[in-house]
């Protein structure tokens, strides 16, 4: 009777799954091919950025990527939970919390009105829709064109935010679960169009280590013992292998820039993640607080360490 019940899930999942596939690579396809431009506009009183005065340079910029259940401009994931904990906590700080990391042509994926009947009848196809992007960004067919539409995207958000090609003012690229696949990707089309100074700090990040991420000062892997999710990407994707020597992640590694923090006791989701309000440490702080104060210190270490030059630190 087991046997049967999950053939059955298998078939009545399956052809979901391969639509999912086929919608996203049509997006990336679209995109490279010239059929359809990528959105520019925000909804109507939205900033391209909040946090530090848009009038006086902020100390650093910090592009917030979600994780697999972000579909709309808004921080909608988490209520904007850790966004507002961080601008709050490091007000000199312009933070970025719109980009779509799961869409090439930056259309969020719950205004789109098919999606709209879908999210109120089958949820669950939301969720596979960025899941099956992540995948498509890490296949190496799409990776190149996925990571050159997705680091447009941040740049041109970037510009709109008030940030200056050559300013010599950090960029921070925070990334949570499957924005970490993004976030690398994302790298060289970054320092290609803006010649800025780069950090990354992946939390729980699940990403298949294949970009080349010399064009960053430095990456922050944000991780705990309770979070698996996030170690069963350091499993199911060979680059993370310490065998595949020449892969961006390791070269990065042997090179001394990627640098681990652990988070515990955090999970990846639920009631215990990363950026719950209600879990507490034993200091009385919220794993949210954790999170958040951590982020926070690593940008000022990455803001008082900025060398000043065009190039990427040795």
């Amino acid at each position: 009777m087991i046997q049967f019940a999950l053939l059955l899930l298998l078939v009545g999942i399956g052809p979901v799954l391969l639509a999912e596939a086929l919608l996203a690579r049509y997006e990336v396809l679209a995109y490279a091919a010239g059929w359809r431009a990528p959105t520019t506009d925000l909804p109507t009183g939205m900033p391209y950025a909040r946090g530090a005065d848009p009038d006086r340079p902020p100390d650093a910029y910090l592009v917030y990527l979600d994780g697999i259940g972000k579909r709309r401009f808004h921080d909608t994931r988490d209520g904007g939970r850790l966004v507002k904990c961080l601008i709050n906590g490091a007000p000199e700080l312009r933070v970025l919390g719109q980009v779509q990391p799961y869409s090439p042509l930056a259309h969020p994926l719950a205004d789109r009105p098919v999606w709209k009947w879908v999210r109120r009848h089958v949820g669950l196809l939301l969720f596979l829709h960025n899941v099956m992007q992540i995948f498509v960004a890490a296949d190496r067919r799409y990776r190149p064109l996925y990571n050159r539409a997705v680091g447009t995207q941040i740049a041109t958000q970037l510009r709109l935010a008030g940030y200056r090609r050559d300013s010599g003012i950090p960029v921070v690229m925070l990334s949570y679960s499957g924005g970490a696949q993004v976030a690398t990707g994302a790298v060289d089309e970054l320092w290609a169009q803006l010649r800025t100074p780069l950090w990354l700090i992946t939390l729980g990040g699940f990403h298949n280590g294949a970009n080349d991420i010399s064009h960053a000062r430095h990456l922050y892997r944000l991780t705990s013992t309770g979070d698996w999710i996030e170690r069963v990407s350091t499993w199911i994707f060979p680059q993370r292998w310490r065998l595949f020597r020449r892969s961006g992640w390791n070269r990065a590694d042997r090179e001394g820039k990627i640098t681990v923090h652990r988070l515990d006791p955090a999970t990846h989701v639920g009631p215990d993640s990363y950026i719950s309000p209600g879990a507490r440490l034993s200091d009385g702080r919220s794993y949210l607080d954790q999170t958040a104060d951590t982020v926070i210190a690593l940008i000022r270490d990455c803001c008082s360490a900025k060398s000043g030059t065009d190039g990427p630190l040795p």
